[in-house]
């Protein structure tokens, strides 16, 4: 719309020196409008990435007040199972090593040896 009435002005003013104008081409226009677009989708983007980082934050506050609730109606008992599965879970990654080897505490593993 507004490219299409910039060259009707100017056809019309060059017809007055007598000058006739086949093709007009408006690139700044274009460009400048582009831009403008694209900084309309950065400020967009730059929203919406603000509303996610807000959703974000409220749902580890949330999970931080269920945690805080279930520690203190479970007790030690929580806080003792997580211990739990943490040790299993070091066991687990420690089995799968070749070079980790197992010798249980207070039990004599090398036998017939000189103490």
């Amino acid at each position: 719309i507004v490219s299409q009435k910039v060259s009707e002005s100017l056809t019309e003013r060059a017809g007055q020196f007598g000058l006739i104008l086949d093709d007009i081409s408006i690139t700044h226009l274009q460009v400048a409008q582009q831009e403008a677009e694209k900084a309309r989708f950065l400020v967009e983007k730059a929203e919406q990435q603000k509303k996610a980082a807000i959703i974000t934050a409220e749902g580890d506050a949330q999970a931080a007040v269920l945690l805080a609730k279930s520690f203190g109606s479970a007790g030690e008992g929580l806080v003792e199972l997580r211990r739990i599965e943490a040790a299993e879970d070091i066991a687990y990654q420690l089995s799968k090593s070749r070079n980790i080897t197992y010798l249980p505490q207070g039990q004599n593993v090398l036998l017939n040896l000189p103490t």
